[in-house]
């Protein structure tokens, strides 16, 4: 489904009001997938300024055939083509900074063009628990499991309603509040991990490692 809207908004510059006017076109999916957003987004894409992916996860799948060849994005925003358009992951996407960086690299390495890609600091970040949470899951439902591809997404935004995520902008605040955060939530999470899933728990200095190692990986975007 695309939908087209119009912004107008009134700029001072030089003491006078300018008026600007900005096209919106959203894409926005009425099933579980499948629709072809992908490949839609990729066409719109080459005459935008800005493609922005304002929700989802790695999970997701949009399959690209261009003059570079054939691409499977997860993360990035199909508008990653037009190297004259700046790309957003939004506020609402679940970032896994690793497959972010594996994405960028293969698309790097066919000798793709690339626009700016920018991440919001606050989007949400896929931690390794999250993953680990997701298949313990799959295993102890056993027959009656749902079937996730076990990316950590659930959990992921599961954590994020329950104010206990980390976003992007958490990987730059000092230690010390950092620290609190990770000890609460490795109280939190180790409850399952012992108690329901009956696997290893985790380590605060662990995830604070594992925070600092998003913190370099992303902080270009």
């Amino acid at each position: 489904m695309r939908i087209d809207g119009v912004i107008k908004s009134w700029q001072r510059r030089g003491g006078a009001m300018h008026k600007e006017v900005f096209m919106i076109t959203a894409v926005v999916g009425a099933n579980w997938g499948d629709e072809g957003k992908g490949k839609i987004t990729d066409v719109l894409a080459q005459e935008s300024d800005y493609i922005v992916r304002f929700q989802g996860g790695s999970n997701a799948g949009h399959t690209i055939k261009n003059e570079f060849g054939k691409f499977g994005l997860h993360l990035m925003p199909s508008g990653i083509f037009n190297k004259e358009a700046v790309s957003v992951l939004g506020n609402g996407v679940a970032v896994n900074a690793k497959k972010f960086i594996e994405e960028l690299a293969s698309i790097e390495e066919a000798g793709v063009p690339h626009g700016k890609i920018i991440i919001s600091d606050r989007a949400q970040l896929v931690m390794s628990y999250h993953m680990a949470l997701d298949a313990y899951e799959e295993e102890r439902l056993a027959g009656h499991s749902f079937g996730s591809t076990k990316a950590g997404i659930a959990p992921c935004f599961s954590d994020k309603y329950a104010k206990i995520g980390f976003q992007v902008a958490d990987l730059y605040a000092d230690k010390e509040v950092l620290m609190e955060r990770i000890e609460n939530v490795c109280t939190i999470k180790n409850v399952m991990f012992e108690n329901l899933y009956h696997k290893p728990q985790i380590k605060p200095e662990d995830i604070y490692a594992e925070l600092m190692e998003y913190a370099e990986l992303l902080r270009p975007y």
